[in-house]
This record gives C-alpha cells, sequence and structure tokens, in this order.
C-alpha cells in the first residue's frame, strides 16, 4: 500500500514537470516581461535622496525633564506617552519630531505645500512624516534624523532645520527643578531688596530726625545676632517652600527643613528675653535704654534682618541659576546633515529581482491554471460523447 502511495506521489510530480516543461516559454516570458517592464518603470522613477544628521539629546537628568516637557504638553503629552508606547528619553525627541508645531514650522519654513503640491496643511503634514525617518540607536543613545527629498540639498537643509526646531522645543519647554526653584528665589529676592530699601531709608530718617548715629557695640551685637538668626529661619523657610512645590510632605528632605527650622526658632526663643510692655526684646532690657536708643535698636534690628535675609536669598538665587545652567537640556549636533550624493531609491536592482520572481510565481500560476481549465473542458466533452 505505502509503495502504491509513493508511485502516485512520483508520477505527480513528474505531471507538474511535464506541464512546466510544455509551457516553459510562456514562463520565461512572464517572468521576463515582469522584470523588463519594473526595470523600464524604474528608469522613470525620480531619484531619491536621504540626508542625515546624527544628535545627541539631553542625557542624565532627562528622563524627568521628559515627564515634566509632557506634563506641560497637557493633552498632548499623554497621548505622546501612552499611545506612542515612550521608553527612553529618545524615544519621546522622536515623537516630538512628529509633532504638529515642528511640522508645521518646517512645513512654512520651505513652503513645502508648494513641493509637496498639497492641498492642505494636513497633506503636507502626511508627507512630511513620511519623509522623516528618525532612529534611535539603544546603546550609545545617539539619535538619527534622517529626511528623504527629491533635492540632496533641501534634504540636508530640511533635516538640520528639525535639530534647530528641537533646541527651540528645549529652550521653550524645558523647566527643570533648578529653574522653578530660580524662579522662586527670584520673587523673593525682589521683595527682600524692596523691603531692605524700605528700612535703611527708615534709619536714615530716624537719624536725620533725631541725630543718633551710634549705639551700645553690645547691645549691637546682641541685635545683630538675633537678626541674623531671624533672617536664616526666614530663609530656610523660603526653602521649604520651593521643596514643597517638587517633593511630598513624606519627603525626607522636606522633614529635615521642617526639623531644622522648629530647631532654629526655639533658639531664637532662648536668645530673647521679655522687656517691658508684650513685645520681647534681645537680652539688654528696653526698660534701662533710654527712648531714642530702644526705637533706633529696633530699626536696626529690622535693618539687619532685612540685609541678611537678603544676603541668603541671593547666594540661594545665584546658586540656582548655577544649577539651572548646568541642568539645562542642550542637544549636541554630532554629525551635521550634509548633501548626498547616492541615491536611496528607486533600489532599481532590487526592484527588477523581486519582480522577477514575483513574475516567475506568477507565472507558473497561470500555467497550471491553463491546465486544469484544459483538463476540465476535456472532461467535460467526454462526458457529453458519452
Amino acid at each position: 500500500m505505502e509503495e502504491r502511495q509513493q508511485l502516485d506521489d512520483e508520477i505527480n510530480l513528474i505531471d507538474y514537470f511535464i506541464v512546466i516543461a510544455r509551457r516553459k516559454w510562456l514562463i520565461i516570458g512572464i517572468t521576463l516581461l515582469t522584470a523588463v517592464t519594473t526595470a523600464v518603470i524604474s528608469l522613470y522613477m525620480p531619484p531619491i535622496y536621504m540626508a542625515e544628521t546624527k544628535i545627541l539629546p539631553p542625557q542624565g537628568a532627562s528622563s524627568s525633564m521628559a515627564s515634566q516637557i509632557m506634563s506641560q504638553l497637557g493633552g498632548l503629552g499623554a497621548i505622546v506617552g501612552s499611545t506612542a508606547g515612550i521608553k527612553t528619553p529618545n524615544d519621546f525627541y522622536i515623537e516630538v519630531l512628529k509633532s504638529r508645531n515642528i511640522l508645521d514650522h518646517i512645513i512654512d519654513k520651505f513652503k513645502l505645500i508648494e513641493l509637496y503640491k498639497a492641498k492642505t496643511h494636513e497633506d503636507a503634514r502626511i508627507s512630511l512624516a513620511g519623509a522623516l525617518k528618525a532612529k534611535d540607536d539603544k546603546k550609545s543613545g545617539i539619535m538619527t534624523i534622517g529626511i528623504e527629498n527629491k533635492d540632496p540639498k533641501m534634504a540636508a537643509d530640511i533635516a538640520n532645520a528639525f535639530v534647530d526646531e528641537l533646541k527651540n522645543f528645549n529652550r521653550g519647554f524645558a523647566v527643570t527643578e533648578a529653574a522653578q526653584r530660580r524662579l522662586f528665589f527670584e520673587e523673593q529676592l525682589k521683595d527682600a531688596k524692596e523691603s531692605l530699601i524700605k528700612s535703611e531709608e527708615s534709619i536714615k530718617g530716624f537719624q536725620e530726625r533725631t541725630g543718633v548715629f551710634k549705639m551700645d557695640e553690645q547691645s549691637k551685637a546682641v541685635l545683630e545676632g538675633i537678626a541674623n538668626l531671624r533672617a536664616f529661619i526666614a530663609a530656610k523657610e523660603v526653602e521649604l517652600k520651593v521643596m514643597k512645590t517638587y517633593a511630598t510632605p513624606r519627603n525626607p528632605d522636606t522633614q529635615k527643613a521642617e526639623e531644622e527650622i522648629k530647631g532654629l526658632r526655639e533658639q531664637l526663643g532662648n536668645l530673647s528675653v521679655k522687656g517691658s510692655g508684650h513685645n520681647p526684646d534681645p537680652l539688654i532690657s528696653t526698660d534701662i535704654m533710654p527712648s531714642l536708643g530702644t526705637e533706633y535698636i529696633r530699626k536696626m534690628r529690622e535693618f539687619k534682618y532685612h540685609e541678611t535675609l537678603y544676603e541668603i536669598l541671593l547666594k540661594q538665587y545665584e546658586a540656582a541659576r548655577l544649577d539651572e545652567a548646568r541642568d539645562a537640556a542642550t542637544v549636541q549636533v554630532i554629525d551635521k546633515a550634509i548633501p548626498p550624493e547616492n541615491r536611496i531609491k528607486p533600489k532599481r536592482r532590487q526592484m527588477v529581482m523581486i519582480a522577477g520572481v514575483t513574475g516567475l510565481f506568477l507565472s507558473i500560476f497561470t500555467v497550471f491554471f491553463m491546465e486544469y481549465i484544459k483538463g476540465e473542458r476535456e472532461r467535460f466533452k467526454d462526458k457529453g460523447i458519452k
């Protein structure tokens, strides 16, 4: 039984080869016709060039920066983060390149609506997004931006323009933690400066009115110490407010700052004693001070407080500015795009080979189909005779 089955299989294979051999010229003709037609069509296809630029997007803290940027984008950021499957900062920047804002800037700059013969901006965006080839090297972190165009020079110009747009995007949206601190301290510093000026004017007016220009050095030293401590507490409170803008109440740094402020306030309370009335005064009771000296001390105390606070906030502000400059998101260009010399499309040899293989299988299928039709006609003819 098995020998009979093997014999039938051999006979079927021989029949197939006989059919192919009998129609070989048809198979060869269809294959050659398909290949030659494809070759002729490829000769009439315009050459397409691709210019590439290689960049190194912001590294290090760029992951948190990317999440901050997406939060600023609102709905667009949610779409980019959820639907695009962003896993690395480079994936985020690739999606940014495809954003409507950047695509429209490129379209308007190079007048691509006319070049692409598009009816609307939407059509031009689709064409430009199709010409954009951005990829990420996971190992090195280098991102490659490629642009396909019929004009090699324009391809290079558009690729470089995408890098410029990415830089502009970072400058406009990359708000880091240091930038938040810098903006906050800038406002606090402005208020502290105004208070310091008012305090200076108050002392000046008092001195001009009363003629008091000096005070006891011991009282002065004590008051300066308390004023410095009050200013330090105020600066710490400002720092705590800044931390609460990006950290939770359970954050160890936040809790540490709160404990420091609590301890400093206790120390300030120990350095102050009650004088006459309801207001506490430092160490030296106001009862033994002349009335003019007491008023001068109070004004000097407020002046030293505002002066010290201003100095502390100024240092914090300068530190935030340095951190902001260090953490600024910069796009480093490794290779600038230049006009390519060789085309990438059409790949004529590859097109002809694929067309030839496709024509071969198509011709073989046609031959067997013709043989099947012929067999069916003969079978119906035999049935009619009987």
